[in-house]
């Protein structure tokens, strides 16, 4: 596939040929043309490195999952057609008539199709050789990175035991000309099959491919189970084998048809620090060692295209890649969490801290056990908060409907507060890799009771203010409902643990109480949504009684009950934004930008 090509024809791609920095400019733009309501795919035909005086033979293209309807022709068919695939195949049974044995052997002859096929041969991938990382337009994203990073590398690996290969998606620090951090999390394959060359005191191969098919890019991302090669999905949806030639320096096999190449190893003693970077949280993750990959060969198609995305506050391109990957996976997910009907992960709660979910509630209590079996499932295991409805409930994506469902449903009994294994990019949690989990069983009657005592936000923050002044603002939202939501807007100075007991006054006029940060804007539900799921850990941060309180204020560890570093936001340079403003590069207002918090 011709991917530049492709967008023409398939997308209004927009084609920037100013001369534009890799540091931040270029990432700064993607970032904000894939919040808007048209966003589209990008091509910068001229980046720069004006640190270095260096212009790039190489154009830049981002965004390439710009929007619902570009992913879906990337993917060939909507995502639920896939999906209804993948169901029909998983529920295969003998066929008793003429008619079934033919669509059964109809079925058997397509996934013929499926399973990568190896060539003899080299690839348009290793036609042209580069000396360095440095030759690549690679993007350094955000004012406090690290660096450089490569962010949409196709990173291959394989098992060393069984030679079962695996593509993933992990941050790439460049450190040097040769040499990246291979930023690979616990929980991927990647960071499994290293574990196993370290315990052997081998080096473990490793090849990058940039580029190529943009279904390479999701493929790299989807959760497959554990030791099943990704590129099977791409050979089920594309209904074709993917062509693979040998990496040349290594035992690694990737697709042909990549625009770059990346050949090293990784040496399982050899790690360096890597980050800081702004990440799909919204938040910087912070500088830890990781294991160094060790560069040997770099390789290219001719005429190549660099292809990048940016991480950090949502909406971004991975609300697009993620819907098809939530979309195509239900029916897997179905098999091993046999109740669910439906589920939905916002991309404002950055996929892993927030799941919507249906199902089919059969006995009392279901819901609660139903949570317990949901965190134990692959990569569902990492949800921090999940709210589950009954099947009767509004879809899942019609916010405000859901929004009025629960809270209609919503009392400390029917909360489950519990404890597992949280992402490696969590910062809320006392411990890496560990902290809490907050479950809603919304599968109910709705409650009976509702707020006593309605007031005005202007009384409520007078209430608020009699207990601390430091309370600034508050604005409910959800007031029809049994359960209205109160957000205020707090000056941090003292841990909010100190205030809930005194907060029992209120319970008259609040059921639920959401403290946030007195830079948050209350009148912007979405952008609040992303703050507190980000920076709740329910074991610490949710208190029931007398009624439901949250703090979701950032944590510091001067004056709360938390030992880690917290880390900023991820915001974009004032001077960058002001720049590409006045040369009308960017065409964004102030309510843009303080609708996305983007500086």
């Amino acid at each position: 596939m011709d991917v530049i090509d492709f967008l023409k024809q398939h997308s209004n791609l927009k084609i920037i040929e100013d001369e534009l920095d890799v540091n931040l400019e270029i990432p700064h733009i993607a970032y904000i043309e894939v919040k808007k309501e048209d966003s589209r795919p990008i091509l910068f035909t001229n980046p720069v490195d004006r640190k270095l005086d260096k212009k790039y033979d190489f154009p830049v293209l981002m965004n390439i999952f710009a929007n619902f309807e570009l992913t879906t022709k990337i993917l060939g068919k909507h995502p639920d057609k896939i999906a209804k695939e993948i169901e029909e195949l998983l529920h295969l049974k003998p066929p008793s008539t003429w008619k079934e044995k033919l669509d059964l052997l109809s079925t058997l002859f397509r996934m013929k199709n499926v399973f990568p096929k190896r060539l003899d041969q080299k690839g348009d991938c290793q036609e042209i050789e580069i000396d360095s990382l440095h030759e690549l337009p690679i993007l350094k994203t955000w004012p406090e990175d690290g660096g450089k990073f490569i962010t949409t590398g196709q990173v291959y690996t394989k098992d060393l035991h069984s030679n079962v290969q695996n593509v993933g998606m992990y941050r790439l620090q460049v450190y040097d000309d040769m040499r990246l951090g291979m930023h690979w999390q616990i929980h991927k394959d990647g960071a499994h099959f290293f574990h196993e060359y370290k315990k052997a005191g081998k080096k473990m191969p490793v090849t990058i491919a940039i580029g190529g098919d943009p279904l390479y890019i999701w493929c790299g991302q989807a959760p497959m189970p554990p030791k099943v090669f990704e590129l099977l999905l791409y050979g089920f949806i594309r209904n074709q084998n993917p062509e693979l030639i040998k990496s040349l320096t290594n035992d690694i096999w990737i697709p042909k048809d990549v625009d770059f190449v990346i050949e090293g190893y990784v040496d399982p003693n050899n790690f360096e620090i890597e980050g800081p970077f702004g990440d799909h949280t919204g938040y910087y993750t912070l500088p830890e060692p990781f294991p160094v990959m060790e560069v040997t060969k770099i390789t290219a198609k001719k005429n190549p295209v660099f292809t990048a995305t940016v991480v950090g506050k949502p909406p971004l391109e991975d609300k697009y890649m993620g819907w098809g990957t939530e979309r195509i996976f239900l029916p897997l997910l179905k098999t091993t969490a046999s109740d669910l009907i439906d589920y939905h992960m916002p991309e404002n709660g950055v996929f892993h801290n927030l799941i919507l979910a249906k199902m089919d509630v059969r006995y009392p209590a279901h819901a609660k056990q139903f949570m317990h079996a949901f965190w134990g499932v692959g990569q569902m295991s990492f949800v921090k908060h999940a709210i589950f409805m009954d099947k009767d409930a509004p879809d899942l994506t019609d916010y405000e409907a859901v929004t009025h469902h629960i809270c209609n449903r919503l009392s400390p009994k029917n909360i489950l507060i519990s404890e597992g294994v949280v992402d490696h990019l969590d910062h809320s949690s006392p411990r890496q890799f560990e902290g809490g989990k907050l479950g809603i069983d919304a599968t109910g009657e709705e409650v009976k009771e509702g707020v006593e005592e309605l007031l005005s936000d202007e009384e409520l923050l007078e209430k608020l203010q009699s207990i601390d002044g430091n309370f600034l603002d508050v604005k409910q939202y959800m007031t029809n409902t049994k359960n209205p939501l109160v957000v205020a807007a707090y000056k941090k100075e003292k841990s909010l643990q100190t205030l809930f007991e005194k907060f029992g006054a209120l319970q008259k006029h609040c059921k639920v109480l959401i403290v946030v940060n007195d830079c948050d804007d209350l009148d912007n539900p979405y952008m609040l949504v992303w703050r507190v799921v980000n920076n709740i850990d329910a074991q610490r941060d949710v208190v029931l009684e007398p009624f439901i309180m949250v703090d979701g204020t950032n944590k510091d560890p001067k004056i709360d009950t938390f030992d880690r570093e917290w880390p900023p936001d991820v915001v974009c340079d004032k001077e960058v934004i002001k720049s590409l403003r006045e040369r009308g590069i960017l065409d964004i207002d102030e309510a843009f930008i303080k609708k996305y918090g983007i500086v």
